[in-house]
């Protein structure tokens, strides 16, 4: 397994390389060329143009320029924004990054649990009026028009009910009374999500090593996921920035519930037609003829076959969380990765442009990683 995934890793590195040389070379191939851009960029004082020319070596041989880049972006040097001038890339990656890592994690999450185990139901139980509804509301919103459907969200939850913030990440008549930034705030509630999450993966693990029955497992399980859940509650709710906390998590639920939809679609189809394909293999019918109960059939033998398609559709979404949805974020206001890779696109900040597909691309080939690594655990059979 350590050979398989040093191997992998191999390849992993040699695609990074290459891609961050495809990113300089077409960010270098834009009309008229970075010099002309510095000279017809408003922000920029001519003092602020040369020495951004000097920083990057643009006086130098296109070679040279990709040499020294390749050497900046390996040691995390991705330069200084024209827009944000004199603001480093990499300040403001790490600004919007914990945003969309926070809007995007929580729906992509929730969509996968939803749209496999309804998936699995759905395959399951097929025939019924209830599989053909879903199916064809899943087709709907799979490929319903995106912005359609936030249009719509934001008319029916803000303007026609109220219930949800038309747009921004926060409410300003709270925050301007207190000095506490947002940053701040959001790494908390990321913190939370990561300690959370570790505690159902341990927890999980900790069952499956010492428990042979799936009730235990699934007892042990929702019973830590629970008093982990009421802890982090119960510190958000005495700490002094609970309130601001809550205020972003406020402003999030709009733009999650139209994330979740669309995505869940996607996992819903994918899994429902894979249990369809599985449940038709001979050892599903070798469990049927041993008398295995239904949803030990289900879920031990169909579903844990069938979620290989699955698997790889979540982990490769989730590769492009770091990229954020770019009319997602700009419709919701929302200032994440997505927003600003459009906006440095729009307004020629070629550093911030490269920066930001730059940790768009690792976040894929990560995401490819972890798929390949999955996959060799549960088929052996790749490892070799």
């Amino acid at each position: 397994m350590l050979k398989y995934i040093g191997s992998r890793l191999i390849q992993i590195a040699i695609l990074l390389v290459i891609f961050v040389a495809i990113v300089f070379f077409l960010l270098h191939a834009m009309p008229g060329g970075i010099k002309s851009i510095l000279i017809t960029n408003p922000k920029l004082t001519p003092q602020a143009q040369e020495a951004i020319v000097k920083a990057f070596g643009l006086n130098q041989p296109l070679w040279l320029q990709f040499v020294d880049y390749m050497k900046n972006v390996f040691t995390l040097n991705l330069g200084i924004s024209f827009s944000y001038y004199p603001t480093p890339v990499w300040n403001i990656i790490a600004e919007r990054l914990p945003r969309t890592l926070l809007l995007f994690t929580v729906a992509t999450l929730i969509a996968f649990f939803v749209g496999f185990s309804s998936g699995k139901s759905l395959a399951w139980n097929r025939g019924k009026t209830s599989e053909y509804i879903s199916t064809v509301v899943g087709i709907v919103t799979y490929t319903i028009f995106t912005p359609l459907l936030i249009f719509i969200m934001i008319w029916f939850f803000g303007s026609y009910l109220g219930i949800f913030p038309l747009n921004q990440f926060l409410n300003p008549d709270l925050w301007i009374h207190t000095n506490l930034n947002a940053q701040t705030v959001f790494l908390y509630i990321l913190l939370t999500m990561l300690i959370i999450g570790a505690v159902m993966l341990v927890s999980y693990l900790v069952a499956l090593r010492f428990s042979h029955k799936v009730g235990t497992r699934k007892l042990v399980f929702y019973i830590s996921t629970v008093i982990v859940v009421l802890l982090s509650l119960f510190f958000w709710w005495i700490s002094p920035i609970g309130i601001y906390g809550a205020d972003i998590l406020w402003h999030m639920i709009l733009p999650v519930m139209v994330v979740t939809i669309i995505s869940y679609a996607g996992n819903m189809l994918v899994m429902r037609d894979s249990m369809l394909e599985t449940i038709k293999e001979d050892f599903i019918t070798t469990a049927r003829a041993k008398g295995l109960p239904d949803k030990v059939i289900r879920d031990k033998h169909a579903a844990r076959t069938a979620m290989l398609p699955v698997i790889t559709n979540f982990v490769l979404s989730m590769g492009f969380v770091v990229s954020g949805g770019v009319i997602t974020e700009s419709l919701f206001s929302w200032p994440g990765m997505g927003m600003t890779l459009l906006y440095s696109v729009l307004a020629k900040d070629y550093p911030l442009a490269a920066g930001a597909l730059i940790f768009t691309g690792i976040f894929v080939l990560f995401a490819h990683l972890v798929v390949d690594i999955v996959y060799a655990f549960l088929d052996p059979r790749i490892r070799y």
